[in-house]
């Protein structure tokens, strides 16, 4: 039986009847797959899952799609039911945030201002500071993100780490459409023809993978990269490359051997999609 709560004091009621290991897996609603393969690695590690839905304001940019967003609430309760989820926290804009848009935020340092909190401004700090919340609010010992978002992944783990909070942040890997597109909620805004387009970013994504593993360096991983994107977006005018980049694990200057990751964001129309893969560079012979 999945409870359903919207208010901080029902969710506190509940979290309190919860025994055992308590996983959370944060989500803005509109679940896909890739929200489930979250639910299900939550269910196979934790004694209970919550799920909390909430649309934050606090992440969207003043030209960004807040009111459009994809509200689906029934759809997303169905889903929690199936996959066996014992709580879920729908609070609305005003319980989450009682006296306006909080004054106090989190900082997320450098990285935060880098790449996507370069092109969305202000992102990272609405990003972190209503996890932060959520992670008081739910208590888990254990919460559960995509790596898809592989940025806000990375910004949260070193948050719990440098707040010294008591969770385990989880990575669960990306799920993808057959064609390798990254499932994402805003893939519904892409035309037939935008979807067709969007598979450049994963192309892209995976010529550095086999780049790197045929031993190519660094350079010429990203350069392997960059061409395959630009060939099959040539004769695409709806699809505008933001950032095409190599970083090692943690986010820093990219490496020139060992672990790494290769991510990517493009506007595709008027919709921003992102993606990564990890990659792993070989010594050169040199």
């Amino acid at each position: 039986m999945t409870e359903v709560v919207d208010t901080r004091a029902a969710l506190a009621q509940a979290r309190g009847a919860l025994t055992g290991r308590v996983g959370v897996v944060m989500t803005m609603g509109a679940l896909h797959e890739g929200h489930e393969a979250l639910l299900r690695a939550a269910r196979e590690e934790a004694d209970h899952v919550l799920v909390t839905v909430f649309v934050n304001p606090l992440q969207f940019g003043p030209n960004e799609d807040f009111d459009r967003y994809p509200r689906t609430l029934g759809t997303d309760l169905e889903i929690c039911r199936r996959a066996g989820v014992d709580l879920v926290f729908t609070p609305s804009r005003q319980e989450m945030y009682p006296g306006g848009e909080p004054r106090i935020r989190v900082n997320p340092g450098q990285l935060g201002e880098e790449h996507e909190g370069q092109s969305r401004p202000g992102f990272f700090h609405g990003v972190l500071t209503v996890v932060l919340k959520l992670l008081q609010l739910t208590r888990p010992d254990l919460a559960y993100f995509g790596e898809k978002d592989y940025q806000q992944l990375t910004l949260v783990r070193r948050m719990v780490r440098d707040f010294d909070l008591p969770v385990r942040i989880v990575g669960v890997p990306t799920v993808r459409e057959p064609d390798g597109l990254a499932l994402s909620s805003r893939n519904r805004y892409l035309s037939a023809e935008q979807r067709s387009a969007a598979r450049s970013l994963s192309a892209a994504l995976r010529a550095a993978v086999a780049a790197a593993e045929q031993g190519a360096d660094a350079a010429e991983v990203l350069a392997v990269a960059n061409r395959t994107f630009s060939a099959l977006t040539a004769t695409t005018p709806d699809v505008e490359l933001d950032y095409l980049l190599l970083a090692d694990p943690d986010l820093e200057p990219g490496p020139e051997v060992g672990p790494a990751r290769v991510l990517v964001a493009a506007l595709v129309g008027q919709t921003r999609l992102i993606d990564n893969m990890a990659i792993r560079l070989a010594p050169t012979n040199s």
